[in-house]
């Protein structure tokens, strides 16, 4: 059988539709640069970027640029916050704008090229520096990294790296109430029934963000759920003076935050 048959075959059994790859990675899969050179030429392979391809005529949707990210560019950003919720069918509203958000968290740039190969999407990219309150070092991003789970998408073995619930509810908080809504992130916690008590504890203990830790145990005890009681307060440092989450709401006196007066 001619090489060329031969490569296409192999081409398509490595590079699924839809997906994205490097020139580095195919290189690694045994096809040379003459190959890989003549994919393109033939329109078996199209230049997303120098060095990034995708099958011709194939269209790409953003969990194929997360995978990208996460598997061939050994990115540390993960899919977290109010997405990782929505995928766990742990969010409370369906999105309606036409332009659908996704947030990762993670200490890695997100490449411009990212930002634009899905139109109708909006990477929106977060920092676990300001999630914790500190610059982590390799020892808490691995920490950190235990709180995750992958998603199975377009059959890949590794999947799509996704933050677990206990992780994601304190990355939307750590949104309020600029990015998310102080009523929004409470209907969010409301599904939250079932929360690992083990998992809060060691996530609120790395978390060294006052108004996380705050936000996180007024929203718990409203809800009175059954996990709260399980969980080691002495271990979880609330700091000190008054925290302004809700401008003109009013000042709760445990936990030294504002809120909406209808909640008091």
């Amino acid at each position: 059988m001619p090489l060329d048959v031969n490569r296409r075959k192999e081409l398509l059994r490595l590079v699924p539709e839809g997906s994205l790859v490097s020139r580095s990675w195919l290189q690694n899969q045994q096809f040379s640069v003459n190959a890989i050179d003549n994919l393109v030429k033939s329109r078996q392979l199209e230049t997303i970027k120098g060095g990034i391809y995708k099958r011709d005529g194939s269209e790409i949707q953003w969990p194929a640029v997360v995978y990208f990210l996460q598997h061939q560019k050994a990115s540390d950003l993960t899919i977290g916050g109010l997405t990782a919720l929505e995928l766990q069918k742990l969010g409370h509203y369906i999105p309606l704008n036409e332009q659908l958000a996704i947030h990762l968290y993670g200490s890695d740039s997100l490449p411009q090229w990212a930002k634009l190969i899905v139109p109708d999407v909006r990477f929106k990219k977060h920092s676990v520096t300001d999630l914790l309150g500190y610059q982590p070092d390799d020892f808490i991003r691995k920490q950190l990294a235990k709180f995750t789970k992958t998603l199975n998408w377009n059959g890949a073995h590794e999947g799509l790296v996704m933050s677990t619930p206990e992780r994601a509810i304190l990355e939307v908080l750590n949104g309020v109430p600029n990015k998310i809504g102080f009523e929004h992130a409470y209907e969010l916690m409301q599904g939250l029934t079932s929360l690992s008590p083990r998992a809060l504890q060691q996530l609120l203990e790395l978390c060294h963000n006052f108004k996380v830790r705050r936000l996180f145990f007024w929203f718990a005890e409203r809800l009175n759920y059954s996990w709260l009681n399980r969980i080691d307060r002495s271990k979880i440092d609330l700091g000190s003076g008054n925290r302004v989450i809700v401008k003109g709401g009013k000042l709760d006196k445990k936990y030294l935050i504002t809120v909406p007066e209808n909640y008091e």
